[in-house]
């Protein structure tokens, strides 16, 4: 790992003798209780009289449920109960989870069901409940429950969804066309009509999982004391969690707890509310007893979220010397059979095509199309990886027609550093434009190309051909969106032993939320980590907030917890002067005691918080207000804009058409850097991530819509000997968006890496003309490519 020079941290105060954290590759302090088998995940939640959970599950794509029969399921041994959505009603307000987030260019309105009663629309669906005193008796009852179904016609994939007259994905709607989004701006026509060259192609990237390495889970417990019930989720989103629960259940948010126990893994679905979370809730209430479910791997794949199948048709004009003129085309997504999250990974791909680069026309119209498939949402990148490899696809495609190196045609478009910030003609989906916050992307790739020896690269690739060996080269810049507002609360509160507790509905799942915060806090008190107490994704905790997503926990909860911290610290200073009989520019905070500077009088923090408690009678000290504590919650509208450049080498085996990705480097700013490691872990992941995205993950339906890679002997992932060796080199330019100057890094690894794979691929693959215009790439693609390329 390489580093950039960097500017100190905006947030170190000026001759304080305190230990630094900020910017500091300070160790997790998640790891310890990881490492030593103490972190509680959702299936480690044990209750007495814990009842758990199967479902019955739809087999069929698309079916009429003509009647379920749940006597037989009812006597078999250890069953507790077995519920339809009938059996729910009396304790549940809504047949349906509303969750799709706002857009006015819904055309249809596609709930899911808590339990389907009437028609089944993809398979997997859940249909009635068992409970049973253990998951193996819950099973082998759930077995016996006789559904009757009628089947219906499928649409199997999203072109056939808009054949005139075909099949309905739900027979009682019009049409299958949830939304279309039109993108545009500019003068798009007249950039076409005066361009030099037009390049143009079809995209296909397709459909994928998220496949943390822990499932989905839920436990509900119901305390008849407080009359309080404590849902336990694997979700990203507990807040959400909480009101949705709130809604459906008709009880104050004081009745209802979530809390999210460690996360085995998030990446995006488990940011949404399921129907397996509303029935288990549901099931703990009616029976008053606790109820477990915990999704295993086979349900994972049929029923956990996905994302992709974006079919895209694209063109680009150009002039003589490779600078862009306008951009238009069409996309078709694959939204599954229900709304589960809303438009919004269209949206991001839709606005990311040309965000690196000056684009002074764009118009995309894109349509969401329902069909007899799980739900799409959001997995890490949430559509910004199609839309750069779009992108990048087109400017390879083009440098070659002009006769330019893919470099210089990179060159002559990107947004230039002088341009910072860059507002485009686009707007988020809250209304606002999308400014390019800060950045110097030139500068990122000049640095990938130089690290990556670009320029000797052709000697290289002439050597290796001359084997017999094929060797390629790509290069891809990309823009994340990241940050997204407009807050997320943060509580610092000093105990009475000195101990600093924060609170945030932050959520952690694995990439470090309680270092962060206890880094960005400690910085300004005492510089102690280990005397942070990090609390995260609690309702109990924290009323109001958002969770874990688009990479937004550093920029929102990490402002909040910077600007409560700074408040706890000038309150504790002002409070310790007083008691000192001192000023408060004459101290400073050491550790865990509040220090003069020049000599050794001190008085510890808990000493301050116990005086600012209070006695009955008595002045607060310095006439403040009690309590040495602060909540904040920085809001910010805009976005902040992480960027990069990234190259990667691969070598392609002709015969086998095996991949093997030998070098991948990456250029990235993601502004000021909390912890360096980090931000590594963060980059790499995704790295590996996008990796499966191109080489690896393929989810394969039939002619009938049945999953047909429903385990890791059809679906492959990418393991540690397919990982290439990763050089990362950090440039940081702070956003102007929030005081700490930084953003988001949580997707900057994926999105980058289908292009830059699929553009070596090609690099590898010249004698033989191969184009490359879809992802995931298998060895049988790799050979058809080679078949039926222009080349010998």
């Amino acid at each position: 790992m390489t580093a950039e020079p960097r500017p100190a941290a905006a947030s170190r105060p000026a001759a304080d003798p305190a230990p630094h954290t900020f910017g500091r590759p300070v160790a997790r302090v998640e790891d310890d209780a990881l490492l030593r088998g103490r972190a509680r995940f959702v299936d480690d939640i044990h209750l007495p009289g814990l009842l758990e959970a199967a479902f019955v599950r739809s087999p069929h794509a698309h079916a009429r449920i003509r009647s379920i029969d749940c006597e037989p399921a009812r006597a078999a041994p250890g069953v507790v109960a077995v519920m339809t959505f009938d059996d729910l009603r009396d304790v549940l307000t809504s047949d349906r989870l509303v969750v799709a987030m706002p857009s006015p260019s819904y055309l249809l309105e596609v709930h899911r069901p808590i339990l389907a009663r009437h028609e089944t629309v993809h398979v997997g669906e859940a249909i009635a409940v068992v409970i049973a005193a253990s998951r193996y008796l819950a099973e082998d009852a759930a077995a016996l429950v006789e559904v009757d179904y009628d089947p219906l016609p499928v649409v199997a994939d999203c072109h056939a969804a808009l054949a005139e007259g075909g099949a309905r994905v739900h027979a009682d709607l019009p049409h299958n066309i949830v939304a279309e989004l039109d993108t545009a701006y500019g003068d798009v026509d007249a950039a076409f009509a005066g361009a030099a060259e037009v390049v143009e192609d079809r995209f296909w990237l397709h459909r994928g999982g998220s496949h943390s390495m822990e499932c989905r889970g839920v436990v509900a417990s119901l305390d008849p004391l407080e009359d309080r019930l404590t849902v336990w989720s694997s979700t990203q989103t507990p807040n959400v969690a909480q009101r949705l629960l709130c809604d459906l259940l008709a009880r104050d948010s004081d009745a209802i707890r979530v809390v999210t126990p460690e996360l085995g893994g998030g990446f995006g679905p488990k940011l949404v509310f399921y129907p397996e979370e509303a029935v288990v809730a549901a099931s703990a209430v009616k029976l008053g007893r606790p109820v477990k479910w915990i999704e295993d791997r086979r349900e994972h794949f049929v029923v956990t979220t996905q994302e992709r199948d974006q079919h895209w048709e694209m063109a680009m004009a150009l002039d003589a010397e490779g600078r862009v003129l306008g951009m238009r085309g069409s996309l078709l997504h694959d939204h599954g059979a229900y709304t589960a999250r809303g438009t919004n990974v269209v949206f991001a791909s839709a606005i990311t095509v040309p965000l690196a680069y000056n684009v002074p026309a764009y118009r995309l119209a894109s349509k969401l199309l329902l069909t007899n498939k799980v739900p799409v949402t959001p997995i890490r990148g949430a559509g910004q990886p199609q839309a750069a490899f779009v992108m990048e696809r087109l400017l390879d495609q083009a440098a070659r027609r002009l006769g330019l190196d893919r470099v210089e045609i990179r060159r002559r478009n990107l947004v230039q550093p002088e341009q910072m910030p860059c507002r485009k003609p686009m707007k988020l989906r809250g209304g606002t434009f999308v400014v390019l916050d800060s950045g110097d992307y030139p500068a990122a790739q000049r640095l990938v190309m130089e690290k990556a020896g670009w320029d000797d690269f052709p000697r290289r690739q002439a050597e290796a051909r001359a084997q017999g060996r094929h060797i390629g080269l790509g290069l891809v810049n990309y823009v994340e969106g990241t940050g997204r507002g407009p807050f997320e609360p943060v509580r610092v509160r000093v105990a009475a032993n000195g101990r600093i507790h924060v609170a945030s509905s932050a959520t952690a799942m694995g990439q470090g939320t309680k270092t962060m915060l206890a880094q960005v806090v400690a910085e300004q008190l005492g510089g102690a980590i280990e005397n942070v107490v990090v609390t995260t994704g609690d309702t109990a905790a924290m009323t109001l907030g958002f969770g874990g997503f688009n990479s937004r926990q550093a920029v929102m909860a990490g402002s909040s917890a910077h600007a409560a911290a700074v408040k706890v610290r000038a309150k504790a200073l002002k409070a310790a002067a007083h008691m000192l009989e001192a000023q408060p520019d004459e101290l400073t905070i050491v550790g865990t005691h509040i220090r003069m500077r020049g000599n050794n009088r001190a008085i510890g923090l808990g000493e301050v918080a116990r005086a600012l408690e209070g006695i009955a009678g008595y002045v607060l000290p310095g006439n403040l207000e009690p309590g040495l504590e602060a909540t904040e919650q920085v809001i910010v509208h805009d976005m902040a804009f992480s960027s990069g450049s990234a190259v990667a080498e691969v070598e392609v085996d002709v015969e086998t058409g095996h991949v093997q990705v030998l070098r991948y480097l990456l250029a990235h700013d993601c502004g000021q850097m909390i912890n360096p490691m980090l931000v590594d872990g963060q980059v790499i992941g995704g790295i590996a991530h996008g990796i499966g995205n191109a080489l690896f993950e393929w989810m394969g339906f039939d002619a009938n819509a049945q999953p047909l890679t429903n385990n890791y002997g059809e679906y492959l992932l990418v393991t540690a000997p397919e990982m290439p060796s990763i050089e990362l080199f950090h440039r940081e330019s702070p956003s102007p968006l929030n005081t700490l100057g930084i953003k988001g890094v949580g997707e900057s690894g994926v999105i980058p890496t289908p292009a830059v794979i699929a553009s070596a691929v090609e690099d590898a693959l010249q004698p033989f003309g191969v184009r490359i215009s879809h992802a995931p790439l298998s060895p049988m693609d790799i050979l058809d490519l080679i078949a039926r390329a222009d080349g010998p």
